[in-house]
């Protein structure tokens, strides 16, 4: 006899409002069209960043993702690929930034960009009429205590990066040397200044922890001037006052301000679900511009699809968040994706906190971050 039970898959998100509650609403309006039910469950932003994708491939049919995990599980042999290289080409003209060749990993893509971010700089337009022109002014704020900045790893590594990108040389993505050395030691010296300035309790606050401190009445923090863009904060009445978010603030003015580190999430499908074709069908919908112009953006989400980020509507209910932010994402660097790299990420994200801590010298820490580079690529 026919199996007439209802198709269930499980999924697994980020615990923020941004990541769960836009996969929500599609999700209920998959189910009205197709009769396919997915629930969700949550994991923290630190889980996110850091836990094997393998172990959740074993237990759920759909993953959100971030890119730095594709070599990793290409390895792993746990996530079913979502197309090819031709699939990439048609794809990418629909996503903003590099969002779709962040998941294209030897010739397949193993992820489908669902949001888009990088980092940039957010400020209190209450506090502040424009945001910070260059690094001066940013070093001069936090001499005031009005600055914040995520340092938790691996945000502080993200923020070495961008550095790296905004004096003009980003990372190496292939075996070998990460960092230019020259351009690594100037970045860490100005993220030492920048933590010398800092209250310490940054190296243990995450993007959101951030912004939902700076969003506070009482707050005295006018600008965090590296962190990943969320759309949330700078909607009227969702999280305390409203945060703009813009271009980050040049090492020098008038310097370049391409570089910035490619966040986002992309949903995947596990290679052991029993419903893998249902799967696919809902990650295909949700990560094209029907779902993300529509339940995805209305839930709140901060979509990956460029529809979305071309919505007037869009721009004038966030404080032009997506057209202020779309020429730093566009010029994102994609970190590594080796089937090392999220190792190295978590030891050197650790290497680097105890380096600000205790003010190692800026040749060291580099060395150090380009051996642990080398054993894990090589």
């Amino acid at each position: 006899m026919p199996d007439d039970r209802p198709i269930v898959l499980r999924g697994m998100t980020w615990d923020h409002p941004r990541g769960y509650e836009p996969l929500a609403a599609c999700s209920a309006a998959w189910f009205a069209r197709s009769g396919v039910r997915i629930t969700w469950e949550r994991r923290s932003l630190q889980d996110f960043e850091s836990f094997p994708v393998s172990e959740l491939a074993a237990r759920y049919d759909l993953i959100v993702i971030d890119h730095p995990h594709v070599g990793q599980v290409t390895r792993a042999g746990c996530l079913a690929p979502l197309g090819d290289a031709a699939d990439r080409e048609r794809l990418a003209g629909g996503a903003v930034g590099a969002s779709v060749q962040s998941y294209f990993w030897a010739q397949r893509l193993w992820a489908l960009p669902i949001d888009a971010a990088a980092q940039v700089q957010a400020w209190r337009p209450d506090r502040l009429s424009a945001p910070l022109a260059d690094w001066v002014s940013v070093l001069a704020l936090a001499a005031e205590g009005s600055v914040l900045c995520p340092l938790r790893p691996p945000h502080n590594l993200m923020a070495l990066f961008t550095l790296c990108g905004l004096a003009g040389c980003p990372g190496r993505v292939q075996a070998g040397d990460l960092l230019e050395p020259r351009t690594g030691q100037e970045a860490y010296a100005h993220l030492s200044e920048l933590f010398a300035r800092l209250d310490p309790a940054c190296l243990a606050m995450d993007p959101i922890a951030v912004l939902e401190r700076m969003a506070a009445a009482d707050s005295p923090a006018a600008c965090a001037p590296l962190i990943y863009g969320y759309v949330s904060y700078s909607r009227s009445g969702t999280h305390g006052a409203p945060i703009a978010f813009g271009d980050p603030a040049p090492l020098a003015r008038g310097g370049p301000r391409s570089g910035s580190v490619l966040g986002g999430t992309g949903i995947a499908v596990s290679a052991h679900s029993p419903e893998r074709e249902a799967a696919m069908a809902f990650a295909r919908w949700v990560a094209d511009a029907e779902a993300q112009n529509g339940p995805y953006l209305a839930a709140g989400g901060q979509p990956a699809h460029r529809a979305a980020w071309e919505d007037p509507l869009a721009n004038r209910d966030s404080l032009d968040f997506f057209r202020n932010t779309r020429a730093t994402l566009e010029g994102a660097w994609v970190r590594p994706r080796h089937a090392g790299y999220m190792t190295f990420q978590v030891a050197a994200a650790q290497r680097l906190n105890e380096a600000l801590a205790t003010r190692e010298p800026a040749a060291a820490l580099i060395a150090a971050i380009n051996r642990l580079h080398r054993e894990v690529s090589s």
